[in-house]
């Protein structure tokens, strides 16, 4: 085993928090903004992606504060508003916000493999909860193809 890189490992779950947070308001958002037929399941879809990205930054802090000189951040990133509210733009644009979270824990992965095998096992479960939800939303656009 080799040893964790902490400051690394702490940036990069800040950053993962940070996503995350900006996951709960762009998902509230995005439910929020529905219209039409299909709206109640999709509303209710959004709702549970919302509360899972507050649960996921709610993990990355714990794990943050549970290292030396962890410290969670109080920032959230940054989030653009479009103004598209099409169900196909609400639904392309969570299909792009999973595939960046996506990378941020493949990052993570990265940096703690051989680490800590803890780190590694939450890395490699949150990167198939994102890939899971990047396999939902493609099935869901696809009626807009």
């Amino acid at each position: 085993m080799r040893d964790l890189d902490l400051k690394k490992t702490i940036e990069l779950l800040n950053s993962i928090m940070e996503f995350e947070l900006a996951g709960v308001v762009r998902y509230t958002h995005y439910s929020l903004m529905v219209t039409g037929p299909n709206r109640i399941p999709i509303v209710q879809f959004l709702k549970a992606q919302a509360t899972e990205s507050l649960l996921h930054a709610q993990q990355a802090g714990e794990i943050i504060t549970g290292l030396d000189d962890g410290h969670p951040s109080l920032r959230i990133a940054p989030i653009e508003e479009s103004h598209q509210h099409s169900i196909k733009d609400i639904l392309a644009e969570s299909l792009g916000h999973e595939n960046k979270a996506l990378n941020l824990y493949k990052a993570l992965l990265e940096v703690v493999e051989g680490g800590s095998v803890y780190l590694e096992e939450f890395a490699r479960t949150m990167i198939s909860n994102e890939e899971m939800h990047t396999l939902e939303l493609r099935k869901m656009l696809r009626d807009f193809s």
